[in-house]
C-alpha cells in the first residue's frame, strides 16, 4: 500500500487509536475493485486485528440531484453491498446529514479509526471536517479517485493544463499501481442484517419529475464491461470520432467515473494495455488523466468553483467591461431548460442531455458559452448552467462539470481570444464553426428521433 495517497486529518492521543473497528466512510468512490481507501481501511484493521465495515450516508436533495442520479446511484451500491458479503465485511446504508450520521455511527459502535475517501466538493469536505471535530479518534483521507494524489500533484491551483501536465507526469510512475485485492476479512464485526434496496428506492424524497434512462445500465460490473467495449471498439479510432456528435465515439464512462463505479486509473492501464493507434490512445489518456485531475485541482484549491470569483483575472476584466453590451437573444431559464431558443443545435443539446441524462463533449461547451450570451449576466449563466447540467446529467455535480462550465463562461484554464461584444476576450464559438466540424442537421434529426422513440418532452 503506497501511504503517500493517504493523509491523516486527525491524530489522538497514543493508546486511544488502536481501539473498536475501523470503517471505511465510503462516499466518492464507490466499488471493491481497485479502491485505495478500502484497501487502506482494511490493511489498517488487519494490522489492529481488528473487524472493519463500510458505510455510506445517504442523504436527499443534494445538490438538486433527482432519482435519476439516486437510481443510478443506489443500484450501483446495490452491487457493492453483495462483493463486500463476499469478502465478510459488513455494509451500512446511513440516513441523513453525512457528517452527523457518520460520526454517530462511529460513537454507537466504538470505531477505532474512521477512513474515507477524498472529494474536492465543498459539501463532502464539510461533512469531513464535522466528523473530525467530533470524534476523538484518527481520521484518515485517501484519494482513491485520482492516479496521483491531489494534494501530491500540486500545492497549488494550477493556471492551465500546460502548466498541470509536467507535473503529472513526473509522478505518474510513483503512483500509477492498483491497490492490494480486499480480501476475505478475517475479522467479523456483527451487524444488522442486510439493505433493503427496494423500499429505498420506492421511498426516498427526492425529485422523480426527471425519470431514470435505460440506455446505460449502473454499478462496476457495466462500468467494466462499458470499458471493455471502448477498448475493443472506439479507442483506435477516437482521436478521429470524439467531436463529433453524430457518431457514438465516446467512451460514455463519465457516469461510472463520477459515482465512483470504475477507477480512472484502471482505464489508463487497461488503455495503455490495448492494441490501439498512438495518436486515439494519448487523445483519450488526456481527458481522463490530465484534464480530470486538472479539474480535482481547480476546485480543491479554489472554494468559489461554481462562482465568477474562480474566474481568473483576464476574464473577469473583459467579462466586466462587456456586462452592458445588449443582447440579440434573452431567455429565462425555463425557456432554456425547454429548449425552446432560436438556435435549433442549442435546443438539440438540452433536449439530448433532458433525454439521456448524458450530452456529447463538444457539445456541452458550445452549450455553456451559448448560455453566456443569452443572458443577463455571467453569474446568471452560471447558475443556469449548473442548474440544468446538474438536474439531467447523470454525472452532474462533479468537478469536471463545474470546471468545464467555468471553462466556457470563465475561460478557466484557457487563454485571452480576440475581443468581441458580450464575450470580450473569453472563447467564442458558433453555430458556423459546428457545421465546419460535423453535420449538424444530422445532429438535430437524432435528437429529435431520439425525443419520439421515448416520448419525453422537457419539462
Amino acid at each position: 500500500m503506497n501511504s503517500d495517497r493517504a493523509r491523516i486529518l486527525k491524530e489522538v492521543t497514543v493508546g486511544r487509536d488502536k481501539k473498536g473497528p475501523v470503517v471505511y466512510w465510503m462516499s466518492r468512490d464507490q466499488r471493491v475493485g481497485d479502491n485505495w481507501a478500502l484497501s487502506f481501511a482494511q490493511e489498517m484493521a488487519l494490522e489492529r486485528s481488528s473487524p472493519m465495515a463500510v458505510v455510506f450516508s445517504l442523504t436527499e436533495d443534494f445538490l438538486g440531484a433527482t432519482i435519476r442520479q439516486y437510481g443510478f446511484m443506489l443500484r450501483g451500491l446495490q452491487e457493492v453491498e453483495v462483493a463486500l458479503a463476499e469478502r465478510r465485511i459488513p455494509f451500512v446504508l446511513l440516513r441523513g446529514d453525512s457528517g452527523d450520521a457518520v460520526s454517530k455511527f462511529a460513537e454507537e459502535h466504538s470505531v477505532g479509526a474512521v477512513v474515507t475517501d477524498f472529494s474536492p466538493m465543498r459539501t463532502k469536505r464539510s461533512w469531513t471536517g464535522d466528523v473530525v471535530e467530533r470524534q476523538d479518534i484518527p481520521v484518515y483521507e485517501v484519494d482513491a479517485s485520482n492516479i496521483v494524489p491531489c494534494w501530491r500533484a500540486s500545492p497549488k491551483q494550477e493556471y492551465a493544463a500546460r502548466t498541470f501536465r509536467p507535473k503529472l507526469r513526473r509522478l505518474l510512475p510513483q503512483f500509477c499501481g492498483v491497490p492490494p485485492e480486499i480480501r476475505s476479512h478475517p475479522h467479523p464485526l456483527d451487524l444488522e442484517g442486510g439493505t433493503d434496496w427496494d423500499r429505498i428506492l420506492r421511498d426516498l424524497k427526492v425529485d422523480r419529475s426527471v425519470p431514470e434512462v435505460e440506455w446505460i445500465k449502473p454499478g462496476p460490473r457495466a462500468a467494466g464491461m462499458a470499458l471493455d467495449r471502448f477498448l475493443r471498439e472506439k479507442l483506435s479510432v477516437y482521436h478521429r470520432d470524439r467531436n463529433d456528435p453524430t457518431i457514438d465515439g465516446q467512451s460514455n464512462l463519465s457516469p461510472y467515473l463520477h459515482f465512483g463505479q470504475i477507477s480512472a486509473a484502471r482505464i489508463a492501464l487497461e488503455s495503455l494495455g490495448a492494441d490501439a493507434d498512438p495518436t486515439s490512445r494519448a487523445s483519450f489518456l488526456e481527458e481522463v488523466v490530465v484534464r480530470r485531475e486538472l479539474s480535482d485541482n481547480f476546485c480543491f484549491y479554489n472554494p468559489g468553483y461554481d462562482s465568477f470569483a474562480a474566474f481568473p483575472d483576464w476574464a473577469k476584466k473583459t467579462l466586466n467591461d462587456h456586462r452592458s453590451d445588449p443582447r440579440e437573444y434573452l431567455y429565462c431559464q425555463k425557456e432554456l431548460e425547454r429548449g425552446e431558443t432560436h438556435d435549433d443545435l442549442w435546443n438539440a443539446a438540452q433536449k439530448e442531455m433532458v433525454h439521456r441524462g448524458k450530452m456529447h463533449g463538444y457539445m456541452r461547451m458550445y452549450w455553456a458559452k451559448k448560455i453566456l450570451e443569452w443572458t443577463e449576466s455571467p453569474e446568471e449563466a452560471m447558475r443556469i448552467a449548473i442548474y440544468l447540467n446538474d438536474r439531467y446529467e447523470l454525472d452532474g455535480r462533479d468537478p469536471n462539470g463545474y470546471t468545464g462550465i467555468s471553462w466556457s463562461i470563465g475561460g478557466v484554464h484557457d487563454r485571452a481570444w480576440g475581443e468581441r461584444e458580450v464575450f470580450g476576450k473569453v472563447r467564442y464559438m458558433s453555430q458556423r464553426g459546428a457545421r465546419s466540424k460535423f453535420d449538424v442537421d444530422s445532429y438535430i434529426e437524432g435528437v429529435g428521433s431520439l425525443g419520439r422513440s421515448i416520448g419525453l418532452d422537457p419539462p
